[in-house]
């Protein structure tokens, strides 16, 4: 009896491990594919606002155009794919941010609550929501820079007409940058023109 008990308790710990080990892949998981999934589906909302708060830099106060104007505007100038230009760092940015940002946030805090039982409740949900927002962050910026980068520009077509780079009054001290074929490109050159600190231009908003 004694034997069948030990060994049902061992079984039974074991069950336990396995489930918490799929409980946090799980989050890690589910993270990613909500972020993805939120990305694909709000980017041309995204697109739109980038493009409104851009107008006070490449056109200065004047000839500024509200939301429906500038819909109409990108639909005219560069068609569908002109709301989507940037989704592939914006997705990969969502999708990496949303499996550390969910999947480290359960991971620490089960750890803390594991091996720091006084730090249970509010200061667990504290200490792991920064962990996994600080880390969160360090993917996400880069993509965030490269994708907004390029929803200015739109596709190559509006980018180079004589209408865009011609019509644009641009502030003195503003660098415009070569256009971006693709995420890579973007990257790479967002590197070799600024470094690193290019890539995390903003980082200290986020």
């Amino acid at each position: 009896m004694a034997v069948q008990s030990s060994t049902s308790s061992e079984s039974q710990a074991s069950e336990n491990v396995m489930h918490r080990h799929f409980f946090l892949w799980r989050e890690f998981l589910w993270g990613a594919v909500a972020g993805a999934f939120g990305e694909g589906m709000m980017h041309p909302v995204d697109t739109v606002k980038t493009r409104l708060q851009s107008q006070a830099i490449l056109n200065g106060i004047q000839n500024q155009k509200n939301i429906l104007q500038m819909v109409r505007y990108v639909w005219q100038v560069d068609g569908l794919k002109g709301f989507y230009r940037g989704v592939t760092p914006g997705i990969i940015g969502s999708l990496a941010t949303g499996a550390t940002y969910f999947g480290v946030i359960e991971s620490t805090k089960k750890w803390i609550e594991d091996s720091h039982p006084s730090l249970r409740g509010h200061w667990a949900h504290f200490i792991a929501g920064a962990v996994g927002d600080t880390l969160g962050s360090f993917v996400y910026v880069p993509c965030e820079v490269m994708k907004q980068r390029m929803q200015i520009q739109g596709t190559i077509a509006s980018w180079s007409s004589v209408v865009v780079n011609d019509g644009i009054a641009i502030k003195p001290g503003t660098q415009i940058y070569g256009y971006y074929t693709g995420m890579l490109h973007a990257g790479c050159s967002i590197w070799k023109a600024q470094g690193l600190k290019g890539l995390y231009a903003d980082i200290c908003l986020h």
